[in-house]
């Protein structure tokens, strides 16, 4: 057993945690190290919460739950939790200076900073964060999670990390959220038998699709199906030996990008050419869909992906009439709606029914909440018409 591998508990020692790895430590059982490596993913091209997300301003840069960013709220999320070294951000070479900045708001250090020349998705982000710890440490337990999702029980969120933790002994471990309605905007797990010997988790059957309403239904029917909250726990060698298996061409650009890369106090900035050349794929399915092991941790921790405006509302505090109002906005008979003014404009609204309506200073949205999902739509073809105006002057 590696010396920088202090061993913990998986689930049969007694007490509590710390007893339980004091325990372990005198029996010589192989289990995994304590400390959690938490990574943050800050990726985002701002198109889902438009007109408040830009590019420059996707996001999880801003203000959108709380006084704090989305970002701060994840950092500040992981920062209490117990064992856990600082975070490793991924985050776009354009956002720099706004994530240093938020982190240093709330008084948090980072590892360092990677900063992307270009998305790649979560596969590649993944890869270069495992590829830094392993350096130190090969058995390295990363806390993989997304810098803009909403989580709204930290005290749950923090039993299925220990979970988790002790989970990963066993092979790869995602976050499964248990369902409360028939969505089409998630991906889904199929939950299959409780994992032997880790209780509180299951082996995963398969990742699913995002479905369409009915097969969402049925799903929900079921009870065997979780939303796939994009929050992994592996060990860092773990990943590597299997992107290496079924994806060795994005190791291997993940690997130049970082060698050839340039480092510094604060940042590590990937060599734009060679990560340019990486594929760009989701974690999902470059690793997880075809790994040997994966197992499950059904956690009820109030997640939200925030993937559109009604996610937003659905999260947010409403008045009588469910209306979430943020800012100087008038009602009459209106019921249902998402109303946000960010320019300090009087929005009044009269009888309105599950809609949204967004005001910022260049841009108004108007949509019902059923329809948010086709904000991306309007953002691409806004892209076209600047192109072609563009390349017409």
């Amino acid at each position: 057993m590696r010396g920088s591998g202090l061993i913990r508990a998986v689930q049969h020692a007694p007490g509590s945690l710390l007893t339980r790895r004091v325990y372990l430590a005198h029996t010589g059982v192989p289990v995994i190290a304590s400390t959690l490596h938490p990574v943050i993913l800050s990726g985002g091209s701002g198109e889902r919460l438009w007109p408040l997300s830009r590019p420059q301003h996707p996001k999880q840069l801003l203000s959108l739950i709380s006084e704090r960013s989305m970002l701060q709220e994840t950092a500040e999320r992981i920062a209490g939790v117990g064992d856990c070294a600082a975070p490793l951000v991924v985050a776009s070479a354009d956002h720099r200076f706004l994530v240093a900045e938020q982190l240093q708001q709330l008084g948090l250090t980072s590892k360092k900073i990677v900063l992307e020349p270009c998305g790649r998705n979560t596969a590649p982000a993944a890869a270069v964060a495992a590829l830094i710890l392993a350096a130190d440490d090969p058995d390295a337990v990363m806390v993989l999670m997304p810098a803009d999702h909403a989580v709204r029980d930290r005290a749950a969120f923090e039993d299925a990390l220990d979970v988790a933790r002790d989970a990963a002994a066993h092979g790869f471990v995602t976050f499964g959220v248990r369902p409360t309605r028939p969505e089409t905007g998630y991906g889904y797990i199929r939950q299959g038998a409780p994992l032997p010997g880790a209780a509180g988790t299951f082996q995963v059957e398969a990742f699913v699709e995002k479905p369409d309403l009915a097969t969402a239904e049925a799903y929900l029917a079921t009870g065997r199906y979780l939303w796939n909250s994009g929050i992994f726990v592996f060990s860092a060698g773990r990943y590597l030996e299997e992107l290496g298996r079924q994806r060795p061409d994005i190791l291997a650009a993940c690997r130049k990008a970082l060698e050839d890369g340039t480092r510094d106090q604060d940042f590590i900035r990937l060599e734009a050419s060679a990560f340019e050349t990486c594929p760009s794929e989701s974690i999902d399915y470059a690793v997880m869909e075809k790994a040997g092991q994966v197992v499950v941790v059904p956690a009820d921790i109030g997640w939200s992906d925030v993937g559109a405006w009604n996610a937003l509302w659905e999260i947010a505090e409403k008045d009588e009439d469910a209306n979430a109002v943020l800012g100087n906005c008038l009602t009459q008979d209106v019921q249902g709606s998402y109303l946000r003014s960010e320019d300090g404009r009087l929005v009044a609204a009269i009888g309105l029914a599950d809609m949204v309506v967004i005001s910022t200073q260049d841009a108004v949205l108007v949509a019902p909440r059923s329809s948010t999902m086709a904000v991306r739509d309007i953002v691409r073809k806004l892209k076209a018409t600047e192109a072609r105006r563009k390349s017409s002057a």
